[in-house]
């Protein structure tokens, strides 16, 4: 399951990076009212998601269980300020970091995906279930970028 886990989640990091960069600093700024995330807001969100489940998928290979505090998904991303950082930086940071996490996916063992994971105050999820829900996460914001573009 984790090969093809991290097969998928490499495709879709390759297939995105091309549409990404080709996003304008200024368009990839554009905040549609106050309350809503930027493009570079959205791509720091998934930063933050990355460094997150990396420990996660680290730290659950050598447990018996996992407790994990939960994420202040808008604390992180309005004190690290994505607003103000080159697209392209951003970019490429979230294709590196995603290119090494799917080489950590690729390589938990198959005991170690049944090692059950509380994230904050949340119902445990098995870590392949985990792994599962973090593609699906990544897909879901990507897409959302897409539909800004394309209004």
């Amino acid at each position: 399951m984790v090969d093809s886990v991290s097969t998928e989640l490499t495709r879709i990091v390759d297939q995105s990076a091309r549409e990404l960069r080709a996003i304008d600093d200024v368009v990839a700024g554009a905040k549609p009212n106050g309350d809503v995330w930027s493009v570079k807001e959205i791509l720091g969100h998934l930063i933050d998601s990355a460094a997150n489940n990396h420990q996660r998928f680290v730290r659950a290979q050598f447990a018996t269980e996992l407790s994990f505090p939960g994420y202040e998904q808008n604390a992180w991303v309005r004190s690290q300020d994505y607003q103000n950082e080159p697209w392209l930086q951003l970019v490429d940071l979230w294709v590196v970091y995603n290119h090494h996490l799917a080489h950590v996916i690729g390589r938990i063992p198959d005991a170690a995906g049944n090692v059950p994971c509380r994230i904050g105050s949340n119902e445990p999820l098995v870590l392949s279930a985990l792994v599962r829900d973090y593609v699906a996460h990544v897909r879901h914001h990507l897409e959302q970028i897409r539909r800004r573009r394309t209004g």
